[in-house]
C-alpha cells in the first residue's frame, strides 16, 4: 500500500478512491503487530477501529466528505479518556479502569472523522523522562533500542515515529511531549495553557498540564490543533479566545527577530556537539536575513527546582482520590482499620516514582515548610513569567535546546533522580509560564541519533509558532520519517 507523508496527501487519495478507511486501519493493525517489541500500544482498539472505518468508507462511497479528520489513524495517551474503553494512566493503581466518558479532545477528533486505534503506553501518571516508569514496561527508541525514547509521552511519541499511527495525542506537563519527539526525532507541540480542554485529561499538576500532539509535520499537528482547540463548558480554564486557521496559516515566510538564551546554550549540561549544532543554525538563520541575538535568564537554574516543588505538591493532592475504595486497585489483606487499608492500597498500587513525587509534594505543602518551599516557588514562577514576557514583548519567538543531550541508554539514569529531573532544564519553562513551545527535528548526532530545536512564542501565538517551526523544516529539508 502507498505510503503517505501528510494527512492531506491521505485524505486526496482517499476521496480519489485511490484506498479507504479500512485499508489503513488493517496497514496500521499490521505494523503495531510487528512492531509489538517496542511496547508503545498498552491497548488495541481492533475491532473499534475497523468498525469505524467501515461506517466512514460507507459516508464517503455516498458522496459525503465525513470531516477533516476523515479516516486519520490517531492514538492516545494512556492518560486520556475514551468512553468506553480502559485508561489507566500506565499505573497498577487504574488497572482494569474504564472510562465513563470520553476526553473533549478526543470528541472532537471522532466529530471529524478520526479513528482511535488504542491507548498508548507513557511513564505512570505521567510522571518522568523516559517512560522507563509504566508498570508495563518501557518503551523502547525505534531507533536504537538500547535506549529511551523520552517521557513521559514515550509510547505516543515512538507510534509516530515507527509509522504506527499518523499522529497521535500525549500530555505535557514540563516537556512531555517536546522531549520524547526530540528523542525521537519526529514533531511535538505543547500549545498555550488552556489552547486545548483538560476535560477527559487524568490530572498530574492541574495548573501545568496540557495536551499536546505528535506528527511527522507542521501541516498534520496543526491541522490537529485546529480540530481539537476551543472553548469547552467543561473545563473553566480553557480559553474563550478564537481558534485560528493554523493549516492555512502556514506558507507564511518573513525576517523574523528570534532571542536565544545564553544561559542555555552555554550551560555545563548542554552536549557540546549539540551546542555546536545550534550555533551553526543559528548563523544560518541570520544569513537568511533573521535577527538571532542572546538575551540573559538568570532564572534557568532555579526554574527546574520550582517546578518539581509546585507539580509535586499538586500532584500530592490530585492523586489523593486513588484510594483503592471506590474503584482500581485495592490491596486484598483483609481485617485492616481504613488508615492501614489506604496505606496498603496505595502503596501496592503506585510506583517508585509516583510514591516519590507524593511525598515530595506532601512535604513542601505541610506547615512547617509551606512558605519555606511552596511559596518561593510561587514566587519563583512569577519572577519567570514576567522575564518570558519581557523577552517575547521585543521579540518574535525565544530559540533554545530542547532537552541537554540525545536520548540516552535505557537504565542509565534510573538510579540518579536528580540527573533525570535536571534534563527537563530547558522544556519546564513553558510549562511555568503557559507560552506555547514546540520542539522540531534539526540535526543528528554523531551517535546516530536525532535531536531538536524548541521553539517558544506568546500565549495564544501558535498561529506564528506553527508559521517558524513549518519554515524552519522547510529551510533545513529535515528528513523526519
Amino acid at each position: 500500500m502507498t505510503e503517505f507523508s501528510s494527512i492531506s496527501s491521505f485524505q486526496e487519495a482517499l476521496y480519489a478512491g485511490k484506498t479507504t478507511c479500512e485499508a489503513m486501519v488493517h496497514l496500521y493493525l499490521r505494523r503495531i503487530e510487528q512492531a509489538r517489541h517496542l511496547n508503545a500500544y498498552l491497548e488495541v482498539f481492533s475491532e473499534d477501529a475497523l468498525a469505524q472505518a467501515a461506517a466512514l468508507d460507507a459516508r464517503i462511497q455516498k458522496g459525503e466528505r465525513p470531516g477533516s479528520l476523515a479516516g486519520v489513524v490517531i492514538g492516545i495517551k494512556d492518560v486520556i479518556c475514551y468512553k468506553g474503553h480502559e485508561v489507566t494512566a500506565a499505573s497498577k493503581i487504574l488497572e482494569g479502569f474504564t472510562s465513563l466518558y470520553s476526553a473533549t479532545a478526543v470528541e472532537r477528533l471522532i466529530a471529524e472523522g478520526a479513528i482511535i486505534i488504542g491507548r498508548l503506553n507513557c511513564d505512570e501518571f505521567a510522571m518522568g523522562s523516559t517512560n522507563e516508569n509504566s508498570a508495563y514496561g518501557n518503551v523502547l527508541n525505534a531507533l536504537d533500542n538500547t535506549r529511551v525514547p523520552g517521557g513521559s509521552s514515550g509510547g505516543s511519541a515512538v507510534a509516530v515515529q515507527a509509522g504506527l499511527c499518523q499522529v497521535s495525542l500525549g500530555s505535557d506537563t514540563g516537556g512531555s511531549v517536546r522531549q520524547p519527539a526530540d528523542f525521537c526525532g519526529i514533531v511535538g507541540l505543547k500549545p498555550t495553557y488552556g489552547r486545548i480542554s483538560r476535560h477527559g485529561l487524568i490530572a498530574y499538576a492541574s495548573s501545568f498540564d496540557q495536551i499536546g500532539i505528535f506528527g511527522s509535520n507542521i501541516a498534520d499537528v496543526a491541522l490537529v490543533l485546529q480540530v481539537i482547540a476551543g472553548p469547552d463548558a467543561y473545563d473553566s480554564t480553557a480559553s474563550q479566545s478564537k481558534v485560528p486557521d493554523y493549516q492555512a496559516s502556514l506558507p507564511h515566510n518573513k525576517n523574523r527577530r528570534f532571542a536565544y538564551l545564553k544561559d542555555a546554550l552555554h550551560h555545563e549540561g548542554l552536549d557540546t556537539e549539540m551546542r555546536g549544532g545550534y550555533e551553526s543554525f543559528f548563523e544560518d538563520l541570520k544569513a537568511e536575513g533573521h535577527t538571532v541575538e542572546g538575551v540573559n535568564f538568570d532564572y534557568l537554574d532555579y526554574v527546574v527546582a520550582a517546578y518539581y516543588v509546585l507539580t509535586t505538591a499538586e500532584a500530592s493532592s490530585n492523586l489523593s482520590r486513588f484510594d483503592g475504595v471506590k474503584y482500581g486497585y485495592r490491596t486484598p489483606e483483609k481485617d485492616l482499620d481504613l488508615t492501614d487499608f489506604y496505606k496498603k492500597s496505595r502503596s501496592e498500587g503506585f510506583g517508585k516514582e509516583v510514591k516519590r513525587r507524593i511525598l515530595l509534594g506532601t512535604f513542601v505543602l505541610s506547615a512547617g515548610y509551606y512558605d519555606a518551599y511552596f511559596t518561593k516557588a510561587q514566587q519563583v514562577r512569577r519572577l519567570v513569567v514576567e522575564r518570558m514576557q519581557k523577552i517575547l514583548g521585543e521579540y518574535d519567538a525565544i530559540l533554545l535546546p530542547t532537552v541537554p543531550t540525545t536520548a540516552f541508554k535505557i537504565g542509565e539514569k534510573m538510579d540518579d533522580p536528580i540527573a533525570m529531573y535536571l534534563a527537563d532544564i530547558y522544556t519546564v519553562l513553558a510549562n511555568l509560564t503557559g507560552v506555547p513551545a514546540i520542539s522540531v527535528p534539526l540535526h543528528r548526532h554523531s551517535n546516530g541519533m536525532p535531536y531538536g530545536i524548541q521553539i517558544i512564542t506568546k500565549e495564544f501565538d501558535e498561529e506564528n509558532l506553527l508559521q517558524i517551526a513549518h519554515s524552519m523544516l522547510h529551510e533545513q529539508q529535515v528528513n523526519i520519517e
